[in-house]
């Protein structure tokens, strides 16, 4: 595999400075990994703008369908799509022109990284933002 992760030094300069995560298909349903982790990131202080066509809201706020239909600046698009829909979802992120590109743990794809990498952009791969949150809050 062709794509090289920040470091967790690095993930957490990240995480202090972001203050706008977008999440791309986050679910209603609570017992869904983007919902547990999404709300623990809004308890930590995020702002967090669901991504998902299909809900009208998530944790309390109003979901758009699209990256391109989010008003103002996006510090990370948080991914939880299958790794096949990451060409996609990185072609709107650069559509947006946001910080950070962030597919959670397990979710790779190399096209969608390269994509990223060759705009300049910083992308996290295979990494759960949640459990880097807690990793590096103190640090």
């Amino acid at each position: 595999m062709d794509v090289q992760i920040p470091s967790r030094q690095e993930l957490g300069v990240i995480l202090k400075k972001a203050r706008r995560i977008a999440v791309v298909g986050l679910s209603a349903n609570p017992e869904k990994t983007s919902y547990m982790v999404s709300s623990a990131m809004q308890d930590a202080g995020y702002e967090i703008i669901p991504v998902n066509p299909t809900v009208e809201s998530v944790l309390g706020v109003k979901a758009v369908k699209s990256l391109a239909d989010i008003e103002g600046h996006v510090d990370i698009v948080n991914v939880f799509r299958r790794p096949e829909h990451l060409p996609e979802v990185a072609k709107q992120f650069d559509e947006i022109d946001a910080d950070v590109f962030w597919a959670q743990l397990g979710i790779v794809n190399e096209e969608a990284y390269h994509f990223l990498k060759e705009r300049g952009y910083t992308v996290v791969m295979d990494r759960c933002i949640k459990v880097e949150h807690a990793l590096t809050k103190d640090k």
